[in-house]
């Protein structure tokens, strides 16, 4: 049997890799830098909006699902790089594909945000 290598230390590193990944994709990611900027301001229009608690999980949740997906797109753009550095057509679409599944999430943000904000700068308009 395999001894547990659980330790305090060994969660600790474990947080500071994932951090140190978040730093990379701010550091190195243009799309990922917008959609950050994007989510700073859905989070303040929700706060000035003063949105109900199930406005902001679904405000957050959007948020993390496009992050998330766009994390993902940027390993598998890293990972198709490093296996196949030349042009390669199968390479491209698994990469299209994966661009495409942040276009996807990031759309459905955008109609999630339309559904919770219109309505009330609306209000705030008429």
């Amino acid at each position: 049997m395999k001894e547990s290598t659980f330790t305090i230390n060994h969660r600790l590193k474990s947080f500071m890799y994932a951090f140190n990944g978040i730093k990379v994709l701010l550091k190195e990611e243009p799309n990922f830098i917008i959609h950050f900027i994007l989510a700073l301001l859905a989070v303040i229009i929700s706060w000035v909006l003063q949105v109900s608690t199930w406005e902001w999980v679904a405000v957050i949740f959007c948020i993390a699902i496009v992050w998330v997906v766009e994390a993902i797109n940027t390993v598998v753009e890293n990972m198709a790089d490093f296996v196949c550095p030349e042009k390669n057509e199968k390479i491209k679409r698994i990469k299209d594909v994966s661009a495409a599944a942040v276009l996807i999430s990031a759309i459905a943000a955008m109609i999630v945000g339309l559904i919770i904000f219109l309505p009330k700068i609306l209000l705030m308009v008429v």
